[in-house]
């Protein structure tokens, strides 16, 4: 969320790191391989830009690996661990489109893209509007970044995947990032107004083409995709994965507790532990200026306790472990401008346009309890809003293994997370389905295939 995709254990060291660090530096000779390919069995695979050089490949039934090259050789590795997975891939020349994948050789398919500069709030913002091939209207997602810190243009698998499968996508450099403007912000205020700018682009852009449009987006995007939509008449709908509608302040106390219980504790430590996230998030949210005494308060009542060096959550581990000083000469590498104290329920409960809200089961990263019944009291009140879980799925609505000491590692995506999405971003409803495991908790439930008609009496033979 605030800190999306990096671990909280590692949160200290993005200290001492620039944001440059976690940008793309593929090579040209990799990055030209970035595209989606058709198979010879009209399957499709996706090809993206990953880290440190390499490529990540995408199925639509949410099987992945990480490419890397040595010797002008490829190999893959399952999901996110580094464990070969055995899956044959290797390209063409640069400008040849061409890949062989699992025994199957595939063409890169071509897209009409559109390369644009356009204005946030007074931002200057880089942008890409990729759409199937054609000259009818599709369906138009506006990506909502999270908290990354990198080129959503260079990086955001989206705009190959989705446009293979008849959506349109529009991507951009979220400001301070990548070749847009702006200094890096997790405002959601400003980011909203910039996905706002995004989307009246995209239409402008497609012109007659420009179907049924909105944003679309993950973890923090689920604060950010909501409020710009109630500030853009022209969005159509709003689909969400593995966000929150509860705010910032409030996804911390949900991490915390949910360390506590991981590490055995029950509800009369969670109850204690309250008191330390209410009194650290004053302290986040104010910047320093309030909260400390609330602090020393809890810290002298439970300071000796064993649970208390179990608590990490976004930023109460951070901030018990640091003197107010500590954390004052920090404040320029940690201070990102978040909304910490923005509550995303008054607008959930206006906004008229239809949601689609994808959760992840098992999140770590945005415990997803608080939230589920937040979305299902809004979709009790009669707003449009279909909502999703799938279970066993951390952030990212990714499957994971997880070892004796509890660490998880991701290995794939889950399956139906892609085809339900773009079901529902064409038509507004889900699909026949199934969605893999997906449970659908309000909105249209998926219908049941159709059973097979019966077999005709037989004549009797003469």
């Amino acid at each position: 969320m605030p800190y999306s995709r990096i671990p909280r254990s590692l949160l200290p060291l993005l200290l001492l790191t620039s944001p440059a660090a976690f940008a793309s530096n593929a090579t040209d000779t990799t990055s030209c391989h970035a595209g989606a390919y058709r198979l010879d069995d009209g399957s499709i695979v996706d090809v993206a830009n990953a880290d440190k050089g390499a490529l990540r490949w995408r199925l639509i039934d949410g099987r992945t690996g990480r490419l890397s090259e040595r010797d002008g050789q490829w190999a893959s590795t399952l999901g996110w661990t580094e464990r070969p997975d055995n899956v044959r891939v290797s390209f063409g020349d640069c400008g040849q489109g061409k890949i062989a994948f699992e025994g199957k050789n595939g063409r890169k398919l071509k897209f009409d893209i559109t390369e644009t500069r356009f204005e946030g709030n007074d931002v200057n913002l880089r942008g890409r509007l990729v759409l199937p091939p054609g000259t009818g209207p599709v369906p138009i997602i506006v990506t909502v970044h999270g908290s990354e810190d990198y080129s959503g243009v260079n990086r955001y698998h989206m705009q190959n995947l989705y446009p293979a499968n008849g959506v349109g996508v529009f991507v951009y450099d979220k400001r301070g990032t990548g070749e847009s403007g702006g200094k890096y912000t997790q405002d959601f205020y400003l980011l909203s107004d910039d996905a706002k700018a995004a989307l009246r682009e995209a239409k402008r852009l497609a012109g007659k083409r420009a179907g049924r449009i909105g944003f679309s987006g993950g973890s923090q995007a689920g604060w950010i995709a909501p409020l710009a939509a109630s500030k853009t008449p022209e969005a159509a709908f709003v689909a969400v994965g593995y966000g929150m509608a509860i705010s910032p302040l409030g996804e911390d106390a949900g991490q915390v507790a949910l360390d506590l219980r991981n590490a055995g504790y029950g509800d009369d430590v969670v109850a204690k532990a309250r008191e330390v996230t209410d009194a650290t998030g004053k302290i986040v949210a104010s910047h320093g200026k309030d909260g400390w005494d609330a602090l020393t308060v809890a810290r002298n009542k439970y300071g000796q306790e064993k649970w208390w060096g179990a608590m990490k959550g976004e930023y109460t581990g951070l901030v018990v472990s640091h003197t107010p000083q500590q954390l004052k000469a920090m404040e320029p590498e940690l201070d990102k401008g978040t909304s910490w104290d923005y509550d995303p329920m008054p607008v959930l409960r206006e906004l008229k346009v239809p949601q689609l809200w994808m959760l992840a089961g098992a999140d770590r990263e945005a415990p997803p309890e608080e939230t589920r019944q937040r979305l299902q009291s809004v979709a009790a009140e009669g707003r449009p809003l279909t909502l999703v879980v799938f279970p066993d799925t951390d952030h990212g609505i990714l499957k994971f293994e997880t070892d004796a000491n509890g660490e998880r590692t991701e290995t794939r995506i889950a399956d139906g997370y892609f085809r339900m999405q773009l079901d529902w971003i064409k038509t507004g409803k889900l699909g026949r389905g199934p969605y893999g495991d997906a449970q659908v908790l309000t909105g249209a439930a998926p219908a049941a295939p159709a059973a097979p008609p019966a077999a005709a009496p037989k004549a009797a033979k003469p």
